[in-house]
């Protein structure tokens, strides 16, 4: 079975985020979704790791939490899948692609609205299979 491509994990993402409660969804209209081989070494620096498979997604922008109404300009949140590190991931660990893909997905996301873990995990819950 050949491993999904970029374009199957983006649709795999959007379709979680779809799933989401409206009140999410509205809040993550402008976040752009993106679909990257592996992390940049500038991004695997801003969370300290050295390795290119270590990371499987990455939240980039300001928490809603922490945004001021003072802030213009800026460029759009940004929520990045890696795709081979995910890859080996589901290898590794066999978990299935469209669980893998809404974990992800759903813990990058939820750092757009400054979750705790435990805030995402029950989120996750939320949206089920």
């Amino acid at each position: 079975m050949p491993s999904p491509n970029a374009a199957e994990f983006e649709a795999a993402a959007r379709a979680v985020l779809d799933r989401l409660p409206r009140a999410f969804r509205e809040q993550l209209v402008d976040v752009v979704l993106r679909i990257e081989e592996f992390a940049s070494a500038e991004q695997l620096a801003a969370v300290g790791m050295q390795s290119r498979w270590e990371l499987t997604g990455l939240y980039e922008g300001i928490a809603l939490t922490e945004q001021s109404q003072w802030d213009h300009e800026r460029m759009p949140p940004v929520i990045s899948l890696f795709r081979q590190p995910l890859l080996a991931e589901m290898h590794e660990t066999r978990v299935g692609f469209a669980e893998l893909v809404r974990h992800v997905v759903i813990h990058e996301a939820g750092h757009h609205f400054g979750f705790s873990d435990a805030d995402m995990h029950a989120l996750e819950a939320s949206v089920g299979e």
